[in-house]
């Protein structure tokens, strides 16, 4: 029986109704699933409240690991600033709604400042204490600033708080210039998800984006010296399919699901 919980980001089949996306999840045989606050926005303006997004999440046995995601708190000062932490109390209490663990907490596009990063990601989670939700720093390989570990790492230190964690990305890694090795060194606790996922050699890295990625395993990474560094740090979290591919949303979602799940067991092996 592996070590990880096996979960299904429902980017990965967009185009699919929120509930939806719940059913296929369950019934496909993920463990887990990660949501989307603009998924829970919409629900919520259309029937008023997430309790229904909740029991479906009982019924299916899907325990929400993260969900996606915090903007425009890190590098903003003065009112910008009181506007980001206003929506992303709005979004955390979302994802407190649902039963999540985490709120992925994402980086600005420009280059970031991040000694202020640090020291608005210390208010987030101070936050997330009161609300129940932890945000789980994220970098992203296509931005101009936080787009390795070591920069999400820095923001971490900064922050000096014991509920920090880093989300993790085969993708970003790849996408940002960094390396698997830029994953060791960090203890269990610290992982709040790792997001799973492939690349492939063409386009060149640098001008890739969120659409080329491909399942495990379809791609060029190296996905099981990933899966050993987790194994190395007793990592016993979740792994969970992450794919934004617009040919992939093209086809039935339940067979993509099924497929991503059985490419996922491929690369992870025993």
């Amino acid at each position: 029986m592996s070590q990880f919980t096996l979960a299904l980001n429902t980017s990965t089949i967009r185009p699919a109704s929120l509930m939806d996306k719940i059913r296929i999840a369950g019934e496909t045989g993920y463990e887990a699933i990660e949501l989307w606050n603009d998924d829970l926005t919409a629900y919520e303006e259309e029937h008023g409240s997430l309790a229904d997004v909740k029991r479906a999440l009982d019924d299916y046995g899907l325990p929400v690991v993260t969900v996606i995601a915090l903007h425009g708190w890190l590098d903003s000062t003065g009112a910008e600033h009181q506007e980001a932490i206003e929506e992303a109390k709005r979004r955390m209490a979302q994802a407190a709604a649902v039963g999540s663990t985490y709120s992925v907490a994402s980086p600005p596009r420009g280059i970031a400042d991040l000694q202020r990063g640090g020291q608005n990601y210390r208010e987030l989670l101070e936050l997330g204490r009161e609300l129940g939700v932890m945000p789980a720093m994220e970098f992203l390989g296509f931005v101009d600033g936080i787009n390795q570990v070591k920069h999400a790492w820095e923001v971490m230190e900064v922050a000096d708080h014991p509920d920090s964690t880093i989300v993790l990305d085969p993708f970003h890694i790849y996408r940002g210039g960094g390396e698997t090795d830029d994953m060791r060194g960090i203890s269990a606790d610290k992982i709040a998800v790792f997001h799973f996922n492939d690349a492939l050699a063409s386009p060149p890295r640098a001008e890739q984006t969120d659409a080329d990625r491909v399942y495990p395993g379809d791609g060029i990474l190296d996905l099981k010296e990933m899966i050993a560094v987790l194994k190395e740090a007793d990592y016993q979290g979740v792994i969970s399919l992450e794919l934004f591919n617009p040919s992939y949303w093209e086809e039935d979602p339940r067979e993509v699901a099924h497929i991503g799940l059985e490419k996922m067991k491929a690369a992870i092996g025993d």
